[in-house]
Formats: structure tokens, C-alpha cells, sequence
């Protein structure tokens, strides 16, 4: 039997993060928080690039022409969108999403790990909750999966070669 399982290191990775600047209160420690992590287990400054976008709808474009550069081995949304009183919160998140979800599946057709970082909350302090306070820190989390996810795509490759 045969077993693919990511390995928890970025050393010598080559990682893009998108970043939103809408609720940036929010998602400057998101951004953050993957940074640290992804530091801890062994990546570069060097191999990392941060880009920021005006908002969480404008995420997928960027993060498209990132992950599909030929430059990373991963590509990181982050962002925040906070349920308001009109339904400009179900477009924006929905889209954000959908726009995301279309990249990673080309992307890994490519072999680059993209990932969600991308806090959908109903108020202000669920997402300060989820930006490194109580419920841990999601731009942390979505840098993780990005390790593992390009060591898989990594072991995937390696094994094609042999071929």
C-alpha cells in the first residue's frame, strides 16, 4: 500500500499570500499569524510574498495569477468579510469562495497548494475570535494546510517521475 502524507515543513517553499485590506483590523493578523507560522516550520523570508487587494471579491484574481506564475509552490486567501444588514455579505463571501475553491482545483493541476484563509463571520468578535484570540488563529491554520497540501502535491510528482 502506498500512502501520501504531507510533511509539516516549509523549508524551501515558495509561498504567496493574497491578502484583503477591507477589514484589515481583522485580517493584518491573520496575515500575521500565517507568517509566524510559516517562519516556524523553516520557510525563507525570501520565499515568501505577501500581496494585498482591496478586498475579499478581488482575492481569486490575483491569487490565480500568483498560484499559476510558475513561482510558488503555494498560494494562501486571506481575508475577512462580516455579515452586515444588506445582503452584500452572502455576494461577496459566496464569490470569494467559489473563486477560491475554481483556483485551488487548477492549481493543483499544476501541483501548487491553494488554500482558504478567508473568515466568513456574522459579527466583529467572532472574527477577532478566529484572528488569534479564543478560537486560534485561521491564517495560521491556512498556512498549514498550505505545507501539507504542497508536500503532497511534492510526493505526487516525485512519483509520476519515476514512472
Amino acid at each position: 500500500m502506498k500512502t501520501l502524507d504531507g510533511k509539516l515543513s516549509a523549508q524551501g517553499l515558495r509561498v504567496a499570500i493574497v491578502a484583503s485590506r477591507f477589514n484589515a483590523f481583522i485580517g493584518e493578523h491573520l496575515v500575521t499569524g500565517a507568517l509566524d507560522l510559516l517562519r516556524r516550520m523553516g520557510a525563507a523570508d525570501d520565499d515568501l510574498t505577501v500581496a494585498r487587494v482591496p478586498g475579499a471579491f478581488e482575492i481569486p484574481a490575483l491569487l490565480r495569477k500568483l498560484a499559476l506564475s510558475g513561482d510558488y509552490d503555494a498560494a494562501i486567501a486571506i481575508g475577512c468579510v462580516i455579515r452586515g444588514a444588506t445582503p452584500h455579505f452572502e455576494y461577496v463571501a459566496g464569490e470569494c469562495a467559489k473563486g477560491v475553491a475554481q483556483v485551488a482545483l487548477e492549481a493543483a493541476e499544476r501541483g501548487v497548494a491553494v488554500t482558504f484563509g478567508v473568515l466568513t463571520t456574522d459579527t466583529i468578535e467572532q472574527a477577532v475570535e478566529r484572528a488569534g484570540t479564543k478560537a486560534g488563529n485561521k491564517g495560521a491554520d491556512a498556512a498549514l494546510a498550505a505545507i501539507e497540501m504542497a508536500s503532497v502535491y511534492a510526493q505526487m510528482g516525485a512519483r509520476r517521475s519515476r514512472k
